[in-house]
């Protein structure tokens, strides 16, 4: 957005809003402009007058689509289905975007874990992947387990074997403080 601290006058402001919003109806001045009919067929190209006034008879409004376009392209459509619409299609893109964006999910385990519990973490870890996402494994030494390291790697190792071999590790395994962690994603 705008910082309008630092824009000058309020006609400035003005022509800032103008260009950042649709041009509707009376506002499209052009000398000439490609036309679009409601139901998406061309209708070609006329002035904004004319484009304006055939519109009006069909009792809709006349929005611009692409300013940029050489000559510009309106099309006559009801502003709010218009408006409706572009908001449907943006969270439709929305929705699309975060489906392919996969998560990072954390999953620690302790070095003094039981066998149970971890194939209750390991089960948990497949399902996260199954459903796409990244997982982060992370043992945690706690007091003075920091001194068997050696320990916590090959608990590492263990679970990323029980994962099975369709998981690819990303990266090396890196030792953070009190964590040994590493990244693994479904092939």
């Amino acid at each position: 957005m705008y910082n309008w601290a630092q824009v000058n006058s309020r006609e400035e402001r003005t022509i800032i809003k103008n260009q950042t919003r649709t041009r509707l109806n009376g506002e499209i001045r052009y000398p000439e402009v490609r036309v679009i009919g409601s139901s998406g067929e061309q209708l070609g190209i006329m002035s904004s007058r004319e484009a304006q006034l055939l519109a009006n008879e069909q009792g809709v409004d006349l929005v611009e689509i692409a300013a940029n376009a050489n000559p510009p392209v309106v099309k006559i459509i009801d502003w709010g289905k218009f408006q409706y619409q572009k908001m449907k299609e943006e969270a439709k893109n929305r929705k699309k975007a975060r489906e392919k964006q996969s998560e990072l999910k954390q999953m620690k385990i302790g070095l003094k874990i039981s066998d149970n519990d971890l194939n209750i973490k390991v089960r948990k870890m497949r399902s996260f992947l199954d459903d796409g996402d990244r997982v982060k494994i992370m043992i945690v030494f706690r007091g003075r387990e920091l001194a068997h390291k050696e320990i916590g790697s090959e608990l590492l190792n263990k679970v990323t074997d029980m994962l099975g071999d369709d998981i690819v590790t990303e990266g090396k395994t890196q030792l953070n403080g009190r964590n040994l962690s590493v990244q693994v994603r479904k092939k």
